[in-house]
Order: C-alpha cells, then sequence, then structure tokens
C-alpha cells in the first residue's frame, strides 16, 4: 500500500513539475513577444506569439492586446494576396479574445472594429454594403453603449444612406437611423463635456491638472473635436434627403399611426425645428400632441416659439422660462438656454440673447459657441454702438475678445475663433490709426445695448 501511494505522489510531483516548467517556458516566450512588441520588432515576435495564441490561448490578454499591433504590422507591410489573409485573422483574433476574455472585449467595441475593418477592406474582401450595413446594425443593436468610435458611427450611418438611395430603406428607417445616431453622438458629446467641465474653472478656463488629468483632458479634447466633426459630416451626408419637402408629406402620412408615441413626436418635431420647417402646421399639431401626451422641456420651448411668432412675447418667455425650469441636467439645459439665445438673436434684441447665452455658459462653461455668437452680435453692432469712426471700430477689439475665449474654453471651436478672430482684428483701427488718433491705451466705453468697455491695444 505504502509503495502505490508512493508511486502515485512521485507521478503527481512529476505532473506538477511538468506543468511548473512548461509554464515557466510560455511566460518566456510571454516576455520576449513582448519585449519584441514593444521595441516595434514585429517579424521577430510573429513566431513566439503565434506558439503561444495556439498552444496557451489563454495565458495572458498581452496575447491578444500585442497580436493585435502584430497582425496590424502584417496588413500594412504585405502584399494584396498576403494582406487579405492577416486582416482575416485579425477578424479571428478579435473573436477569439471575445470568447476567452470577455469582461475586458466590450462586445459593441470590437464588433464595431471588425466592422469597419471589414469595410475599409471592402474591395479585397468581396464584401457587399447589405453585409457590412447588417455587420454594423449589429454591433450597435448588441452594445450600444461601447459602439462609440466616430469614424464607426459615421459609416454605419453613410451605408443606410446607401441603401436607402438604391431604395433597398425607406425614408422612415433612414430618418429613424439619423435620429439613432445623432442622439449616440449626443449622449457621448455630453458625457466627454461634463468630464471635461471638471477640469475647468467658473470662468470656463483649464485648472492646474496633473500629468494624468492633463492626459485625461487631451483624450477628451480629441473624442470632442471628433464627435463634432462627423455630426457636420451625417447632416451633410443626410443632406437634402430631409429637407421639408420629404419630411412634411411624411410626417403628415404618419401622424395617426405615431400620435401617440412619444419617441416620434419627439424626434418629429425637432427634425422640422431643426430644419426649418416650423412654419408648417403640421409642426403645431406635433408640438401640440406631444406637449398633452409628454410635456417636456422641448414642447416647452417650442410652445414659445409659437407664441413668440404670434407676436405674444410675455407668453413666450413665460414658456421658456418653464422650458429652462423642466430640464434637469446642466448640459441640456445649456442646449436650451442656446436655443432661446439663438431665436432672440434672430430677431436682433441681442442684449435678450446675450443674457441666455451667458445662461447657456454658467450651465456649460465649454459651450464656446455661445461667446461666438456673442462676437458676432457685438460685430454686427459695431455701426450703432460708437459717436466716432474709431469707436465703432473699436467694437470689433470686444469682438475679437469674445470670440477669443471660444477657442480657449471649447477644442472644437478653436478653428472658428481663429478666423473670426482674424477677420475682426482686420476691421479694428490699425496701429498707424491709432497712433494719429493719441488713443493708445485708453479705455472707450461701448454704449448701446453692448454697455461694455474696451482697451486701446497699446504702440
Amino acid at each position: 500500500m505504502k509503495t502505490k501511494i508512493y508511486i502515485l505522489t512521485s507521478i503527481l510531483f512529476l505532473s506538477i513539475s511538468l506543468i511548473s516548467a512548461q509554464t515557466q517556458e510560455d511566460l518566456q516566450k510571454l516576455s520576449i513577444f513582448s519585449e519584441y512588441v514593444k521595441a516595434k520588432n514585429y517579424n521577430d515576435a510573429y513566431g513566439p506569439w503565434m506558439e503561444l495564441r495556439t498552444a496557451t490561448p489563454r495565458l495572458n490578454k498581452a496575447i491578444y492586446v500585442f497580436g493585435e499591433r502584430i497582425i496590424k504590422d502584417k496588413i500594412l507591410n504585405s502584399t494584396a494576396q498576403e494582406k487579405k489573409t492577416y486582416i482575416l485573422d485579425l477578424l479571428k483574433l478579435w473573436e477569439e479574445r471575445r470568447a476567452i476574455f470577455p469582461n475586458i472585449t466590450p462586445q459593441g467595441t470590437y464588433l464595431a472594429k471588425a466592422s469597419q475593418l471589414r469595410y475599409d477592406n471592402k474591395k479585397l474582401l468581396g464584401e457587399s454594403n447589405e453585409d457590412l450595413y447588417i455587420a454594423f446594425d449589429t454591433a450597435y443593436l448588441t452594445d450600444i453603449k461601447t459602439f462609440t468610435n466616430p469614424k464607426s458611427l459615421y459609416t454605419y450611418f453613410s451605408l443606410m444612406v446607401g441603401l436607402y438611395d438604391s431604395s433597398l430603406k425607406s425614408a422612415q428607417e433612414l430618418f429613424s437611423k439619423y435620429d439613432d445616431i445623432s442622439e449616440k453622438i449626443e449622449l457621448e458629446f455630453k458625457n466627454y463635456t461634463n468630464k471635461r467641465n471638471g477640469f475647468l474653472n467658473e470662468g470656463g478656463e483649464v485648472k492646474e491638472l496633473s500629468r494624468k488629468d492633463n492626459s485625461r483632458l487631451k483624450s477628451y479634447n480629441s473624442y470632442l473635436r471628433a464627435y463634432n466633426q462627423i455630426v457636420g459630416s451625417i447632416d451633410t451626408k443626410l443632406g437634402t434627403r430631409a429637407n421639408c419637402e420629404n419630411l412634411i408629406p411624411l410626417y403628415a402620412r404618419d401622424f395617426e399611426a405615431f400620435k401617440n408615441d412619444g419617441v416620434w413626436l419627439q424626434r418629429a418635431m425637432n427634425r422640422m425645428y431643426a430644419k426649418g420647417c416650423n412654419d408648417d402646421p403640421l409642426f403645431v399639431q406635433i408640438v401640440e400632441q406631444k406637449n398633452m401626451l409628454e410635456p417636456n422641456a422641448d414642447t416647452a420651448f417650442y410652445l414659445g416659439i409659437l407664441k413668440d411668432k404670434a407676436g405674444k412675447s410675455t407668453e413666450a418667455l413665460s414658456f421658456y422660462s418653464q422650458a429652462v425650469k423642466l430640464e434637469t441636467s446642466s448640459f441640456e439645459k445649456s442646449k436650451i438656454l442656446y436655443k432661446i439665445a439663438t431665436n432672440f438673436k434672430k430677431k436682433s434684441r441681442y442684449g435678450q440673447a446675450r443674457i441666455y447665452y451667458m445662461k447657456a455658459l454658467k450651465a456649460n462653461p465649454s459651450m464656446g459657441k455661445a461667446y461666438l455668437a456673442i462676437s458676432a452680435m457685438y460685430a454686427k453692432s459695431a455701426n450703432n454702438c460708437g459717436i466716432d469712426n474709431f469707436s465703432k471700430r473699436a467694437v470689433y477689439w470686444l469682438a475679437a475678445k469674445e470670440a477669443a475665449k471660444a477657442g480657449r474654453v471649447d477644442p472644437t471651436m478653436k478653428k472658428n475663433a481663429k478666423k473670426s478672430i482674424a477677420n475682426y482684428e482686420a476691421k479694428a483701427p490699425q496701429k498707424s490709426e491709432i497712433f494719429s488718433s493719441g488713443r493708445a491705451g485708453q479705455v472707450i466705453s461701448v454704449e448701446c445695448w453692448i454697455n461694455r468697455s474696451v482697451t486701446v491695444p497699446s504702440l
């Protein structure tokens, strides 16, 4: 009996020793190919990496993190036929990662990455637009939360437009998908704006930050720029397909079927307002129906617009105030306030417009477009807010100063701010005029609704 126990113990010990030795060998291979990857020596990394991927796929997540870099390098540096093989292998690697490490492989992120890779190489892979759309749609519907890549969101919508133009999707499907993706982008924009606002002081300027927080802020700014860019690209892609001539008959046809659907009503009134269809009686009908069914900040705002058009400014202001009160999110509140301000601006009621733009900035300090709107109102009022040619043109310095704030608080507005500043400074008094006026360094009070002061630059 003792002999049998001894033999069994010896076999067990030997097995453990062999497993331990194998594990050590695998860890050594892991270390070797990891160092190669860090040094960007992907060719030498390929062999030991592939051995581990095949033999011990569960050993470490580095097999998939570094493996992605290795295969991407192969894709970049291969012939057409080899490239196809490596693309297919990268798609397989992501599938393996999702199966083995699901907790660190968000489905929306990786299904979108796979769909984008297939789209970017659709000719080589022989992919159809229908199949690609299904792939993106599956990624979006499977895990919308982590489907956040701006490029992939744009590709997803572009495919929908292509299918609509080929009569494979209806107008309602097109507009619904536009709303889906627009709302998703808005949600992500809100998310990163709120994160960014946490790093700003009361004046909208960036606080003193640690190296780690500076890196985070840089990432947030990058995402905000990307989302801001694709918002414009998606609107351009949609183009005249969603003009009033197309929207009004569609919504009129579907109103009875969807008049008790709060989401449909919300999207319809938002789309009609955004496309300037709010003069049509159907807009009034949809707003009133939505307000009866599910009153919210948007319906209150639109009712204010309708009262304004009817010349009932007191009632309009009451609805605007209601819209602001109904909204609890600071980010969403800033959007309502910005809309109210812009409505006043369109009517040349600049004093009231500025009040609401400033309220919008208080709710969202990163809203650079509010500063640009204020600067544009200053510039437009230059002729009416000075006592002589010099003081009138001095208003452009004030406009440039407001435009500069936009670029400082909002990374998506830097290009527009720079362009506006150059335009306003060119219209302001130049150095020779400042010299001949003898007013260098003086403070000029700007009257009328602006009621601000500006300092003449020193020479």
